[in-house]
């Protein structure tokens, strides 16, 4: 398994619109090829992070230009356009 976990920062004031965006895009964030686990965590400050597992690190190659189209869609609400850092999964446990 391999992991994509990208930092961002929110505008403030936008943490409710940006939800509600994010919550339109879930049949695309898992139609991701190799999509297994996606998690998005902020805080009230609009501080975050995105953690999506995939099978392989080929497969969250194959999806880079589907996740820039995802973050393109977050664009307005963001600070700066966040720059995903990939990882192996050594433990994924429930």
């Amino acid at each position: 398994m391999y992991a994509r976990v990208t930092e961002y920062k929110m505008k403030p004031g936008t943490r409710e619109a940006a939800t509600e965006r994010l919550n339109t895009m879930k049949s695309q964030i898992m139609g991701m090829k190799g999509m297994q686990h996606f998690l998005n965590v902020m805080n009230e400050d609009g501080t975050g992070y995105v953690i999506s597992v995939v099978d392989s690190e080929e497969s969250s190659k194959a999806n880079a230009e589907a996740v820039k189209a995802a973050w393109g869609k977050m664009a307005e609400f963001l600070e700066a356009m966040p720059t995903p850092k990939g990882f192996d999964v050594i433990a994924d446990w429930s």
